[in-house]
């Protein structure tokens, strides 16, 4: 079974929102998910994610593949926090 961090679609037309979840590859992109860790607000200027980054390196340590959109957020999320820490 490959596990991909991915996008599901939700919100109504012409507004779009997404949840990033952890699924199995086969399953729909709107379809049944194992665990739910962000969302993605696109229509937003700032601050249009939220990411537990947490989860999202838990599931990439048990071999989860991000798509190149959620690689990018966790990418961004990993910064923000290595600057907070800092």
């Amino acid at each position: 079974m490959s596990v991909k961090i991915r996008m599901k679609r939700v919100g109504t037309k012409n507004t779009p929102a997404f949840r990033i979840v952890v699924a199995d590859g086969r399953s729909p992109r709107d379809g049944k998910f194992i665990e739910e860790i962000g969302t993605y607000q696109p229509l937003k200027k700032e601050n249009n994610y939220t990411l537990n980054l947490e989860r999202a390196n838990y599931w990439l340590s048990k071999g989860a593949q991000p798509s190149d959109t959620v690689a990018s957020f966790i990418k961004k999320a990993g910064k923000a926090a290595a600057t907070v820490a800092a």
